[in-house]
């Protein structure tokens, strides 16, 4: 994979991380460029002053934002986050603290973040950083849609899926496990804002999401970047989902002939893989949220993904039951099964840690 770097250090700790961490990849096979289009990763630092994103030219150039704290803030992800969307970057990893003792996170768009526990040797401490980042960067995204005007007349208005799923939205969003959506139109800049919606044609970035089973081949699902507690126009918060096309990577929905519709949550391509494999699955749920004593996939790939996707899909398949599985994803959530939405919410009702455990 080529890699590449944007901006300039901010000081001489940024610009040593900056040295070993391109010694570190190199020793991995990956090769430095000059961030042209067509490069894999893109490396960019941030001046916490006077943010300037690399804009990539495709989906699949992966950006991390690189961001120095000379201190430790009191809320991290409050003083992190925005510097990641402003610099439109898909991870970030700050240095924080005094040069002598800089410590490492990484901070991931759904909002998790973690320490790479320090080493005594350097090279072995940015190491173990390229280790966690080369997965995340190499992954495939599925966000594109399909969308054809053939959704049946009697459908149009929904069905008695449609209502479950909103009825089972306002229980999650009771629980207090459905953040409402991040405003990025808040933070980017009007020109930054429009190159993300041309990239990813989205307007937010929201968390969790939920679908139910239509029949054999097509499932409804809850559309990206709404609220979550109100699933019920059909085509703009709720979609009904019937196949995925290999060919372009992208998830085909039918929609309604008259409606002009919003995006299916990027978690599509994963509820796509668990239907097929098991008939016997009759709802999906997603929270960033986690219950003792369940399994988790070993490495945190980015939403929308097909390696998320295929990780907890395998995840299920090893379930004693995967009708009704729980499985984690790392440093993200959970995605549990069941026969039904009421299923899902009877099984976890008292049991859902609302925070998930980084490592």
């Amino acid at each position: 994979m080529k890699f590449a770097f944007h901006g300039s250090p901010q000081d001489s700790c940024m610009a040593t991380f900056a040295q070993r961490l391109t010694t570190a990849m190199q020793a991995s096979g990956h090769e430095l460029s000059e961030p042209i289009p067509g490069v894999g990763l893109v490396f960019s630092h941030v001046d916490p002053e006077h943010v300037r994103p690399f804009r990539r030219h495709a989906q699949a150039t992966y950006i991390i934002t690189l961001l120095r704290l000379t201190e430790h803030p009191a809320d991290f992800l409050r003083a992190a986050y925005p510097f990641m969307i402003r610099s439109l970057g898909n991870l970030l990893i700050a240095v924080v603290g005094p040069e002598a003792e800089a410590q490492t996170y990484f901070l991931t768009l759904e909002r998790g973040y973690y320490r790479i526990a320090a080493q005594t040797d350097p090279a072995l401490h940015m190491q173990e950083v390229v280790r966690r980042l080369t997965p995340l960067a190499t992954s495939h995204l599925v966000i594109d849609n399909l969308f054809d005007p053939d959704l049946e007349p009697d459908l149009w208005q929904g069905d008695q899926a449609t209502a479950e799923l909103e009825r089972a939205g306002q229980v999650l969003d009771a629980w207090d496990l459905l953040p409402a959506p991040f405003p990025m139109q808040e933070i980017l800049s009007p020109e930054d804002f429009r190159h993300v919606q041309r990239l990813y044609q989205i307007g937010g970035l929201s968390y969790g999401n939920l679908s139910q089973r239509r029949d054999r081949h097509r499932y409804w699902m809850s559309a990206s970047g709404v609220n979550k507690a109100r699933l019920h126009d059909v085509g703009q918060e709720v979609l009904m989902v019937k196949d995925f096309d290999e060919g372009q990577k992208a998830m085909r929905l039918s929609v309604p002939p008259a409606v002009k519709p919003r995006r299916v949550s990027v978690d599509a391509i994963e509820h796509f893989m668990i239907y097929r494999e098991h008939p016997e699955v009759g709802a999906i749920i997603h929270v960033h949220a986690w219950m003792e004593g369940i399994p988790s996939t070993d490495v945190n790939y980015p939403c929308g993904t097909i390696e998320l996707a295929t990780s907890v899909a395998e995840l299920v398949r090893r379930a004693p039951e995967p009708s009704r599985a729980v499985v984690g994803l790392r440093n993200h959530g959970m995605t549990i099964t069941g026969r039904s939405l009421d299923d899902i919410m009877a099984r976890v009702d008292g049991k859902i840690l609302p925070q998930v455990p980084m490592s």
